[in-house]
């Protein structure tokens, strides 16, 4: 249970490097406070799969698909009921520009930019943001584990990179709190004890940098 007096944030957004378990946390904070759950739609960009399998070719419709869906979807949110407790989402506006910056050339990430300008206007600001830490070959291994057709070129190398660009922007990052977990060994899936710490330490944070790094169980 919360401390008294703790409050949750009515907006809370998880992050991190793909096959980090983002989308498997927020659903089940979404499930935890019985709230709308916003999820990017990586499985609806028909440009994905062709992006892993040619980079260079691709790069650009895929990261434009992107930019719109996500772009729509956070204007929807905030057009939404207003008056709701809590609201989770799987994904930061920013991060679209995050992965822009390692996979267009300058003359792409140029026009991209001035789509991004005018895309990200006004966009809701989370109350908090969780942001889920792993080493790179645990990522590849959780990626091979789901076996998502459109991942199936996806290299250790890119992971990396990617893996990089988050620690480089969260490093700077101050637009919200933020709570940064180490998600390698705890299970935050369906483990109730690392869970529900986690709830307890949501509700505590109200501003700055915060760490949540549980010792995992030993058998």
């Amino acid at each position: 249970m919360s401390e008294e007096g703790a409050e949750n944030p009515r907006f809370i957004v998880v992050e991190g490097p793909i096959g980090v378990g983002k989308t498997t946390l927020a659903r089940r904070l979404a499930a935890a406070y019985g709230t709308q759950l916003l999820l990017e739609g990586a499985d609806e960009n028909p440009f994905l799969s062709r992006f892993y399998s040619n980079p260079r070719d691709a790069a650009l419709p895929t990261q434009l698909f992107f930019l719109f869906q996500r772009s729509r979807q956070l204007q929807n949110l905030r057009q939404g009921d207003m008056l709701q407790p809590v609201r989770v989402s799987d994904f930061l506006m920013e991060k679209d520009r995050l992965f822009a910056e390692i996979t267009l050339d300058d003359d792409e990430l140029a026009l991209y930019e001035q789509v991004y300008q005018q895309l990200t206007l006004d966009m809701p600001r989370p109350d908090l943001v969780v942001y889920l830490q792993a080493p790179v070959d645990v990522l590849l291994a959780r990626v091979e584990k789901r076996g998502s057709s459109y991942e199936e070129g996806m290299t250790a190398d890119y992971l990396e990179r990617v893996s990089d660009a988050y620690s480089e922007f969260f490093y700077h990052y101050q637009d919200s709190p933020l709570l940064i977990v180490n998600a390698s060994e705890i299970n935050l899936a369906d483990g109730d004890a690392d869970f529900d710490m986690l709830l307890e330490r949501i509700a505590l944070i109200k501003r700055g940098r915060h760490y949540f790094n549980p010792l995992p169980d030993k058998l």
